[in-house]
């Protein structure tokens, strides 16, 4: 059993790392970007006024909240062994 609770935290430390590096990507990428839009004029995008590394920052950014979720507050497969546990001690009575 003690095996499978290493198992669990390694897959649990594996996401986090994997975070903050989409996160760090994110951030660089973006920067890169918006500095891009900044020093090659204040073009728009096709709603006047937004500028267009704000469709990436956003779209990505969505993406970016999901992978947090997942590797900070998911279950982390806590559900499956709870049900698990479940289904064992009604087949005990």
């Amino acid at each position: 059993m003690e095996a499978e609770k290493d198992k669990a935290l390694w897959k649990i430390a594996k996401k986090r790392v994997a975070f903050r590096r989409h996160f760090f990507t994110y951030l660089i990428v973006n920067g890169f970007l918006w500095t891009l839009w900044y020093y090659n004029g204040t073009g728009t995008s096709m709603y006047e006024g937004l500028p267009w590394p704000a469709w990436v920052s956003f779209g990505w950014g969505i993406g970016v909240a999901f992978n947090y979720y997942d590797a900070f507050h998911g279950n982390h497969d806590y559900a499956a062994e709870r049900e698990y546990e479940k289904l064992a001690n009604k087949k005990k009575r």
